[in-house]
């Protein structure tokens, strides 16, 4: 008997205080309508046909990500109340003034709320509409289909990298180089010797011919480098080849974008002749040695953190340490002055053949983005859109070889394989083609090739 009171008793003291705990967190709980009323996807206790009398916690429907209640309780001054419970259950108007708020995907969401529609951003307004902002966006789908439905020769594709930019953000952050100024495109151009007999392959493939010697893609982020970029890739390369093997350094950007600062803008673009003179007078260490570390590119330049000084005869020597600490090797790579091909498919090709990937200017436009794969040609599919969707900017690569294709409609589409600089997710794994021997987007119009300063006294290095 003793002990079935105390448990009588334990029972009595913990009813109540479970009812105090329930209580409290309901009557705790701020209330709906601080915003005023949010007519979240209609009748709530009319749907449920349900109005509790008294306080009933039960007496619950479900609302946005809480509940709402129908009974009499919740009509205090901090309401918990579904938003028809006072039309529904008591006959009056709510209490509360009426917030319209937008509808999106099923749901009601308050003034003031915002959502992002790929590059533009929408927000709710008093009138009970999303207003959006208009901004051509790098990513369309629009562009993408016309592309795929046409028969264009190659392939678009989403990326997710580019999603949610502008377009203007595409050109600005993704580009970079300065279109050369008409003193740099006039300069003297090398002419290769070929003789109108000569036979070039069909095919070739730099890689193919110095394995071990061509350095994979690079990726540039949302730094407006490719000035940089395609030049540390044409010159590594070159000085790859011309070393036979013996060094084959990936140079850095990084000491380019941070350190190659006449007349440069880093991350805010760059022009190519500059770069080489920087490479030819200064030098730069590898990409292990100086790391590239302005992958959002969009923060002001980053402090130059690697010096040299001359050891004679135009050679130049590391004064300090690698900022990559993991790193000890801070020898100093240098090119000879850079010289302009002639703009004639067959001197490229035979320059490329024989001396390595060449560097190119390349007239980006809002189709490249989008490349997948097969070879470009910039179509016209934003022809019936605003000016502002139809837009251009310079950038620069590095073209590794060539090769051609039968159409289905028994032509020859002759093409120049190039590496981007947008990383290997993008494009053929990080190449394109783009059609050769038609100057397409300029790529035939300022080709540069450069000797790696390479001697006897190099050949140790790795």
């Amino acid at each position: 008997p003793g002990g079935t009171m105390r448990l009588l008793c334990a029972l009595l003291v913990l009813l109540p205080a479970a009812a105090v705990a329930s209580r409290t967190r309901r009557e705790l709980a701020p209330g709906l309508y601080e915003h005023g009323v949010v007519a979240a996807g209609g009748p709530y206790c009319e749907r449920g046909d349900v109005c509790c009398r008294g306080r009933d916690d039960g007496c619950t429907v479900p609302y946005l990500d809480t509940v709402c209640y129908c009974d009499l309780f919740c009509n205090r001054s901090v309401s918990d109340c579904c938003p028809d419970f006072w039309e529904y259950c008591l006959g009056i108007p709510p209490p509360f003034p009426r917030a319209h708020g937008c509808a999106r995907a099923g749901r009601h969401y308050p003034s003031g709320a915002t959502f992002r529609d790929n590059c533009n951003l929408c927000t709710c307004s008093q009138g009970g509409r999303w207003d959006c902002e208009d901004h051509p966006c790098l990513m369309d789908p629009e562009l993408i289909n016309a592309v795929n439905s046409g028969n264009f020769g190659w392939r678009a594709a989403n990326y997710s990298q580019f999603w949610g930019m502008t377009l203007d953000e595409g050109i600005r952050y993704r580009l970079g180089t300065v279109r050369p100024p008409p003193t740099v495109l006039n300069m003297n151009e090398l002419h290769m010797p070929v003789d109108s007999n000569e036979v070039l392959p069909r095919h070739f493939d730099a890689a193919a011919k110095w394995p071990g010697m061509i350095h994979e893609p690079l990726d540039q982020g949302n730094c407006a480098g490719s000035w940089a970029f395609s030049t540390a890739a044409v010159a590594s390369d070159r000085i790859s080849i011309h070393s036979m093997g013996h060094m084959t350094p990936a140079l850095s950007p990084q000491n380019l974008l941070s350190c190659d600062t006449r007349n440069q803008r880093g991350c805010g673009g760059g022009r190519l002749d500059g770069a080489w003179w920087y490479l030819r007078r200064r030098g730069v260490v590898t990409d292990e040695c100086y790391p590239f570390t302005s992958r959002g590119g969009r923060a002001p330049g980053q402090p130059c953190m690697m010096h040299s000084r001359s050891t004679g005869r135009g050679k130049r020597q590391a004064t300090a340490r690698c900022p990559n600490p993991r790193a000890r090797a801070n020898h100093i790579y240098q090119a000879t002055p850079a010289y302009r091909l002639a703009a004639d498919e067959k001197e490229i090709m035979k320059e490329l053949m024989e001396n390595g990937p060449v560097q190119a200017i390349l007239e980006v436009h809002e189709d490249f983005f989008a490349y997948r794969s097969g070879i470009y040609r910039h179509t016209r599919v934003a022809e019936g859109k605003a000016p502002a969707h139809r837009r251009h900017g310079t950038h620069s690569v590095k073209i590794t070889g060539w090769g051609e294709e039968q159409l289905p409609d028994g032509q020859t589409q002759k093409y120049w394989t190039a590496a981007n600089s947008w990383g290997k997710d993008w494009g053929e794994k990080g190449y394109f083609r783009i059609a050769r021997g038609v100057n397409e987007c300029d790529v035939e119009t300022f080709v540069v090739g450069v000797w790696g300063r390479v001697g006897a006294e190099d050949m140790h290095h790795g």
